[in-house]
């Protein structure tokens, strides 16, 4: 028997230690590989008497198993060499799904006891290789995680993890861990009956060998006459509420656009309602169901392979050596240089915190403070932790202490004048390898760089709010960026732990560009007489995280209205006024309602931060509400006004360039600004619903609401040739267009 994925090592006494330890992966996952060698492996083991127990760990120090090997399973998925019928495929996915599950299956029914060793993660497909084990024992490491995050992907646990961890831990709490894709550390998955024990590290393998020895059970509790479910089965009385509120919960989280937490409870349901076997077919049809959803397939390769490709520096000039950033300079001490501060210095880097005075400084060094007393409060971090981060934090107004600093982020006010004086005095004290970064939202890198001695080495790194939450930083290239400076800054990125995607100069760049078409597609709903309480839930209908009017709060009224202004002033008579105009013009220089930071603008905010907020009740005094309640063909239209408005703006990024990977706009998508992740972001919704179909649907809420929804030209010349972006344009070179 040859082994490709594991190692097979047997001893004296009949014991086999079966280790993970796939050669051409950094981090085990079941692969083709993988499971060719776990079924070759179960033959072996059933059929060898002098075989008596079986020890399942990993050789990887950094994990079990991550799960299914979601490479493989997107192009599968995708259907490339596939047969043409839609029914074959149907089965032949059906068939590929259940041979998983059948595989696992043997396993636990082999008659010879199986121990997992978890000596590391233990994510989805990793995990429920543990479950068809009799016996599961993880090492005392809290860093190790162990869960079912599949619904994070689109999927739901294709090899029984809907039907083992429900008749381990009950219904209700497996409900909740599945849907949610939560992850457990070794001793509360042993509190919920995940795991059996936990052990030191250094005796993971002999407590193995210990229970094979000494109380080994060849049989699953659920195999075992007489079983019952923990909590009891869906139908008897008191278990049918769980899936009842679990069924409103879901609905009321999700708004009814993410089918993989649909079908978990129709698979816990319906499944321990029969034997296993017939459970695991259930799963089955479910998981297939899912694959060959277009939202499944979109949210596999945004949210796991693209980011991952992204992740890994895929934009990164390939022409430049590795770069370290040891020495960090952060102009702007406010609640973005002091976020920017926090992450740099949690990766290791010496961080210079400048701003005009001392106080201001200190206060900006202070919010790391304040994150990691939180951190000590919740037990995820200590007080020597805080110190040791604290101390690479040095608050001053001396711009001589910039000296040494490999890169610079400047965050000051968004005002062109500032950023040149800051810009200046700054490099001024840097040498020729250093690179300045503006974290500007709006104003145009290349303009900002004629401020500059060096503009090569000039670039945008643009942070989200808050820094030490948000995954994503958008870096924009200037005219005369070059690509060292593109180099540092992916790298910079990469080192914070962050997603980086490239972009090129325009006003508002790509995120904030996008993200204002939602803000202002609300607001221009508002404008028209939609009453905003109306206007915001349809928002978060359609998957994004929070309504357009409460987002404008959160960025700040007053902030827009200067973005407008800056605008206006740099455009002139290009500039093109729209109703929202007058409105939040009203509402800044006219009424002083900023938003969120002082406490009024589309909604009251409480001085008492416990007291919860409320839509301002002098917005009928500006606008006259002419819709009030909403049909469901009314909430379908603002739906498809909020999408399609945002996708249509990500296309046109697109057509100028500013953005030139799909993987990019996709994934800039839904990190950036929260767009909903069930479609796989704007340029994948465009491509699911069809590139001609999309085009005809925007000319008419063009006709009816404006040139806004006008289509540009790439578009229309795609929906005549069938293209689409995924198609036409593959991913781009490790370096911007």
């Amino acid at each position: 028997m040859e082994l490709k994925a594991f190692k097979w090592n047997q001893d004296g006494e009949g014991i086999v230690t079966l280790t993970w330890d796939d050669p051409d992966r950094t981090m085990n996952v079941l692969s083709n590989t993988a499971m060719t060698d776990i079924a070759a492996a179960i033959v072996k083991i059933a059929g060898d008497a002098a075989i008596k127990g079986v020890i399942i760990t990993s050789g990887k120090a950094n994990g079990f198993c991550a799960g299914a090997a979601l490479d493989e399973m997107e192009g599968s998925a995708s259907g490339a060499g596939a047969p043409k019928s839609e029914e074959e495929r149907v089965r032949e996915r059906y068939n590929g799904v259940l041979q998983f599950n059948l595989l696992l299956r043997k396993l636990e029914t082999c008659g010879k006891p199986v121990v997992a060793a978890i000596n590391g993660l233990a994510l989805g497909g990793g995990l429920e290789v543990t479950l068809a084990c009799h016996y599961r024992v993880v090492a005392d490491n809290p860093k190790i995680q162990l869960g079912l995050p599949e619904s994070k992907v689109g999927l739901l646990p294709g090899g029984g993890g809907t039907q083992r961890l429900p008749r381990l831990m009950g219904a209700q709490a497996a409900i909740s861990l599945i849907m949610q894709g939560t992850s457990l550390d070794p001793k509360t998955a042993a509190a919920q009956k995940m795991v059996h024990k936990v052990v030191p590290a250094d005796q993971l393998i002999a407590e193995a060998k210990r229970w094979i020895k000494e109380t080994p059970d060849a049989v699953q509790p659920w195999d075992k006459k007489g079983f019952e479910v923990p909590g009891g089965l869906p139908n008897e009385k008191g278990s049918s509420t769980v899936f009842t509120m679990g069924n409103a919960l879901y609905r009321k989280t999700s708004f009814n656009n993410y089918p993989a937490q649909r079908y978990i409870l129709s698979c816990v349901y319906e499944g321990l309602a029969v034997p296993i076997d017939a459970g695991l077919r259930i799963e089955a049809r479910y998981f297939t169901k899912l694959l060959m959803d277009p939202a499944s397939r979109n949210m596999i390769r945004s949210l796991f392979l693209s980011m991952q490709d992204l992740g890994k520096g895929a934009r990164r000039p390939a022409n430049v050596a590795p770069t370290t950033v040891k020495k960090l300079g952060i102009l702007g001490a406010g609640m973005m240089g002091a976020g920017v501060a926090y992450v740099s210095a949690q990766a290791g880097i010496e961080v210079v915190l400048l701003d005009t005075t001392l106080e201001a400084a200190e206060k900006g060094k202070a919010y790391s403070t304040k994150l990691l007393d939180g951190q000590i409060s919740k037990g995820r971090s200590t007080e020597e932790k805080k110190q040791k981060l604290l101390g690479l934090i040095k608050p001053t107004t001396d711009y001589a202490d910039l000296k040494g600093c490999d890169l610079i982020i400047e965050a000051v006010f968004e005002t062109r004048e500032i950023k040149a004086g800051v810009t200046k005095q700054a490099e001024a004290q840097l040498s020729d390898k250093s690179v300045f970064g503006s974290n500007t939202s709006t104003l145009p890198i290349t303009g900002l760089a004629e401020a500059s001695v060096r503009p090569e080495n000039f670039i945008g790194i643009h942070f989200f709010s808050p820094v030490d939450k948000m995954q994503l930083v958008e870096i924009i290239m200037g005219k005369k960026t070059g690509d060292y400076a593109l180099a540092m800054a992916v790298d910079y990125v990469k080192q914070i732990k962050k997603t980086p995607i490239v972009v090129n100069d325009s006003r508002g760049f790509y995120t904030s560009r996008c993200f204002g078409t939602y803000v202002g597609e609300g607001q221009e709903m508002l404008a028209e007489g939609i009453a905003p309480a109306l206007v915001d839930n349809v928002g978060r209908m359609t998957g994004m995280p929070r309504g357009p009017l409460e987002l404008a709060d959160d960025v700040a009224l007053d902030l827009a209205y200067k973005v407008r202004e800056q605008t206006k002033k740099d455009l002139g008579d290009k500039y093109e006024a729209g109703p929202a105009d007058t409105l939040i013009e009203t509402m800044v220089a006219k009424l002083g309602r900023f938003g969120r930071k002082n406490g009024k603008g589309f909604y009251d905010y409480p001085a008492d931060k416990g007291g919860k907020k409320r839509l301002w009740p002098g917005l009928k005094d500006i606008v006259k509400f002419k819709i009030t309640s909403s049909t469901p063909e009314l909430v379908d239209e603002l739906k498809k006004r909020f999408l399609y408005r945002q996708a249509i703006e990500a296309a046109r990024c697109f057509e100028e360039n500013v953005v030139t990977d799909p993987r990019e706009a996709d994934v800039g998508a839904i990190l950036g600004w929260g767009f909903a992740p069930y479609t796989g972001g704007p340029l994948s919704l465009i491509d699911t619903v069809g590139t001609k179909k999309f085009v005809e649907e925007c000319d008419v809420l063009a006709q009816k609401y404006g040139k806004r929804f006008m289509p540009g030209k790439l578009l229309r010349d795609m929906a005549e040739k069938g293209d689409t972006f995924y198609g036409r344009f593959k991913p781009a070179t490790k370096k911007a267009a």
